[in-house]
């Protein structure tokens, strides 16, 4: 009787040519099998997006499907080669739905390529407007210093006007802020002088009367992460300026402005203010590299604070240069008749000497279009 035919005797009665059309035919089927799973897995992203649920990797998931592809595992090959094979896929997977999680995104380069150029009352932040610079104390104290220093920024072409009515402070002791006397205030010495008002909002339940008096509203870095603010400012329709959050990723600081252009407005300035590390010599220290990188991967204009970054004040003009150079829209720094006398932040604030001396360092700089 004869027997099946062993896999020896059937390989030498199949030419090379043969069993290589068949492993391109194999090559082939497995493809279109490959490019039908990541399309399911483009969706289960996109579902993910939808949810927001940033975080596209399961490693609970992951391993749950290892050990079943592992118990399936006919053979020839080990457990450990289709483990590292799947693994592979996996990661493919996870980079298509991260790809592709960012081609949606509001405030993706990949969504809308031009710059996206803020026109608030004719003052012009991004694209090829010239640099802006926004200045003024870190918090509103009086009338006569709110007055004095808005008389002289101005004099000195300053067009927004940044001060404190509201303060987040690391201790609940120190001061606060003079919270709706200072909005009012703010806003009215900005508009006797032509200029814009940006102030902190802290609060949701604060927003509304913010966002009455103030011009542009800011987002402060303690604040990156509250979602609940993060949408309604996106509400107000007003200006946001969004400070990266002390510890934030890049991902994380733009997942954050695509919450307020998720509600609909499109008008955020990111802020740049330096991340925490284990360095003791600055406050914080600057990251560069994410001004260049939040220029190539989204639309939105980028600024520099370098108060916050450094937190000494012979180090505002090299930062600002540097930031200025690698592309930065605009330049935050603070501004006090009387750093010395401070309620907050005294020993960063310029006086209006310093800024003086500032100002002229960048002259030449502010006036090129951004990335001329």
């Amino acid at each position: 009787m004869r027997g099946f035919p062993t896999l020896r005797s059937m390989t030498h009665q199949r030419s090379i040519e043969d069993l290589r059309a068949e492993v391109d035919q194999i090559n082939r089927d497995l493809l279109t099998l490959l490019s039908k799973r990541g399309e399911v897995v483009a969706q289960i992203g996109h579902a993910k997006t939808q949810e927001g649920r940033p975080n596209h990797y399961d490693p609970a998931r992951e391993d749950k499907q290892l050990k079943e592809i592992e118990s399936l595992n006919p053979g020839p090959f080990t457990s450990a080669a289709v483990k590292a094979i799947f693994k592979e896929i996996f990661k493919a997977s996870l980079d298509l739905e991260e790809s592709n999680d960012k081609k949606q995104l509001l405030v993706s380069r990949k969504v809308k390529s031009e710059d996206t150029v803020l026109d608030i009352d004719g003052v012009r932040i991004g694209g090829d407007a010239p640099p802006i610079i926004v200045a003024g104390p870190c918090s509103i104290e009086s009338e006569d210093q709110m007055e004095q220093t808005a008389a002289f920024l101005a004099a000195k072409g300053v067009k927004i006007l940044r001060g404190g009515a509201y303060k987040p402070r690391t201790s609940p002791y120190g001061f606060q802020g003079m919270g709706v006397d200072g909005l009012i205030l703010g806003s009215r010495v900005a508009k006797e002088h032509g200029m814009l008002f940006v102030t902190e909002v802290m609060d949701t339940r604060d927003v509304e009367i913010v966002a009455e008096h103030a011009d542009i509203l800011q987002v402060g870095a303690r604040n990156m992460h509250n979602f609940a603010l993060l949408r309604e400012v996106g509400r107000s329709r007003r200006p946001v300026l969004l400070k990266r959050g002390l510890s934030a990723t890049i991902e994380e600081w733009l997942y954050a402005a695509e919450y307020i252009l998720s509600e609909g407005n499109s008008e955020v300035i990111l802020c740049e203010r330096g991340i925490r590390t284990y360095e003791k010599w600055t406050r914080n220290t600057l990251d560069l590299s994410a001004v260049a990188i939040a220029k190539q991967e989204t639309h939105l204009p980028v600024i520099v604070d370098v108060t916050h970054a450094a937190g000494r004040r012979d180090l505002l003009i090299p930062l600002a240069k540097a930031a200025l150079a690698v592309g930065a829209d605009g330049i935050h720094v603070e501004v006090h008749p009387s750093p010395a006398t401070a309620l907050s932040d005294n020993e960063q604030q310029l006086d209006f000497a310093g800024y003086d001396k500032f100002s002229d360092s960048l002259s030449g700089l502010l006036r090129q279009p951004v990335g001329v």
